[in-house]
């Protein structure tokens, strides 16, 4: 099964064309598409485009490049939106240590607070790790979570292997694709296939042969084209295999997506 595990379908860059878009992924083999909420302002509308479109998985959380416009009734919104029996995660929460003058106390804050939110409803989290993967890991520990998709991961392959203990799965997506991206595409190659899962984070990150466009769904087909070149292994391989570990990360996911 091909699956996008994380993707902003409910994203404004998508308003004019998004039933295309998703035509479009379906045409290119994708299955699941797991759309992680950023914001608590957009939690009704991935729950408006979940319930409209079959195979969209919806997961909610509090990004921390917004949580300068969150407030502290956003955390009761968010644990009102755990409750349901469809959501497949947490997410997307993390720390991102790249934007200027990052507030990290902060992120840190927030963070915290919603791997709390997880532990409290056995949810995994998706998390955003950007220029933060040490202290990730440490407020993973520190806590305590059931596991989870480290998005777009871009840490060492030591790091790598710290998450994977800890019972995370690893998502790769546009970057993979760029000859320049060697530390990427080499732990892309040489990580287990069982701590592998696909992801385009659509719009957002773009692959190779669409630099400077609006990245979609139906690149994920081609970014597993191209972790098997990297691989030596057919993409059918790869492609089951990254199905079987979103499915086993995600355990809610298999329900959602049988349901559609």
């Amino acid at each position: 099964m091909l699956i996008d595990t994380h993707c902003h379908l409910d994203a404004a860059e998508f308003a004019f064309d998004r039933s295309l878009v998703i035509e479009r992924a379906r045409a290119a083999g994708v299955e699941g598409f797991v759309v992680p909420a950023v914001t608590a302002a957009g939690f009704d509308g991935l729950n408006t485009l979940a319930d409209m479109t079959p195979g969209v998985a919806r997961a909610f959380g509090l990004h921390p490049m917004f949580i300068g416009s969150a407030c502290p009734d956003d955390l009761d919104c968010l644990e009102q939106q755990l409750q349901r029996n469809d959501v497949v995660a947490v997410g997307e929460i993390g720390l991102d240590g790249f934007v200027p003058e990052p507030d990290m106390a902060s992120q840190q804050t927030w963070f915290e607070d919603q791997l709390q939110l997880a532990k409290r409803h056995d949810l995994p989290v998706i998390l955003h790790v950007r220029k933060a993967v040490a202290p990730i890991i440490e407020a993973i520990k520190r806590v305590g979570v059931s596991g989870g998709i480290a998005h777009a991961f871009n840490g060492s392959r030591q790091q790598a292997d710290q998450l994977t203990a800890l019972g995370f799965k690893l998502g790769f997506g546009g970057t993979v694709t760029f000859e320049g991206s060697r530390r990427i595409r080499a732990l892309a190659a040489e990580l287990p296939l069982d701590a592998i899962v696909l992801e385009t984070d659509a719009p957002d990150i773009p692959p190779a042969w669409d630099r400077g466009g609006r990245n979609e769904p139906a690149n994920v087909a081609r970014v597993a084209s191209e972790i098997a070149r990297l691989r030596g292994l057919d993409v059918a391989t790869v492609i089951a295999a990254t199905g079987r570990n979103a499915l086993a990360v995600l355990p809610r996911l298999g329900d959602v997506l049988a349901a559609g």
